[in-house]
């Protein structure tokens, strides 16, 4: 009888390892909390600041049927003499976070923010599953908007807390094929700094404006 229990035992906690690693593989997950915008605002980084940001990830969201969780735009904002900044990690929730696929892109903030982020060219995707150009595809839209470093705190340069569109100023992007920069600064969420806030100026760098959009709850 003891051995049958503990037999039993051990089935289980087989079985309850199995799940795990099936979990951290990414095999499972059916709601989705993490994409890639499949289109911009249009204005390059003039985005309606963090409110207008936000409003885009819910809208997308909703378009497929996951409108009913609070979606939060990565970016991250500089302090004013009006206002703290804000860090993009500190705006997503704990997670974990699923792609459109059911892929998990990370168990927590400190997966996520670590060499073990699962993100990148096959499972940055759209809301709607879609793919996202990256390096030797055209057009090239690999630079994703974050304002953030790797850490996801907020870096020197966000496009006026994402208020403008003047090539006057600039902001940081990310990439999420994790490759181009020849420097091999190539994080999904820091990699190199913008030509400008424009569209064109977006554009010219191998971006569109998109940005990654996260579920808080």
């Amino acid at each position: 009888m003891r051995r049958k229990t503990t037999l039993g035992a051990i089935a289980a906690a087989v079985g309850g390892l199995v799940a795990i690693n099936a979990l951290a593989q990414g095999e499972t997950g059916d709601e989705l909390s993490f994409f890639v915008t499949s289109v911009g605002l249009g204005d390059g980084a003039n985005l309606g600041g963090l409110e207008g940001a936000d409003a885009h990830c819910q809208a997308l969201a909703s378009n497929v049927g996951e409108g009913d969780r609070t979606w939060r735009a990565y970016l991250s904002t500089l302090g004013t003499p009006d206002a703290e900044g804000i860090d993009a990690r500190d705006r997503i929730g704990e997670g974990p976070w699923f792609n459109a696929d059911g892929v998990l892109i990370a168990s927590d903030l400190a997966q996520l923010h670590s060499a073990e982020a699962n993100i990148n060219l096959a499972t940055g995707l759209t809301e709607a599953g879609g793919a996202v150009n990256g390096r030797g595809q055209t057009p090239l839209q690999h630079d994703i908007l974050t304002g953030t470093r790797q850490d996801g705190r907020a870096v020197n340069g966000t496009c006026a807390n994402w208020t403008s569109n003047s090539d006057s100023d600039f902001t940081f992007v990310g990439h999420h094929d994790l490759i181009g920069n020849p420097a091999g600064i190539n994080y999904w969420n820091y990699s190199h700094q913008t030509a400008g806030c424009s569209q064109e100026a977006l554009v010219r760098t191998g971006g569109a404006g998109y940005f990654y959009c996260f579920a808080a709850d």
